[in-house]
């Protein structure tokens, strides 16, 4: 399994580092996991990420 840094998911994304901190300190985005001091975003859960955004559902629904 690939992970991404916090970098390379902005990168993807066409966004800033810092809203990508955002989106995980809001709970909104991607699901990232803490390894150590650093958190890495497996690529298996940006797809499932995106995927919400293709067929038009909000992530806040995904939490019900």
């Amino acid at each position: 399994m690939r992970y991404l840094t916090t970098a390379e998911v902005a990168e993807r994304y066409r966004t800033a580092e810092s809203t990508v901190r955002y989106w995980r300190h809001i709970g909104k985005g991607p699901r990232g996991i803490k390894v150590g001091k650093r958190v890495l975003y497996p690529e298996a859960e940006l797809l499932r990420y995106e995927r919400t955004l293709i067929d038009g559902q909000d992530e806040w629904d995904l939490a019900s």
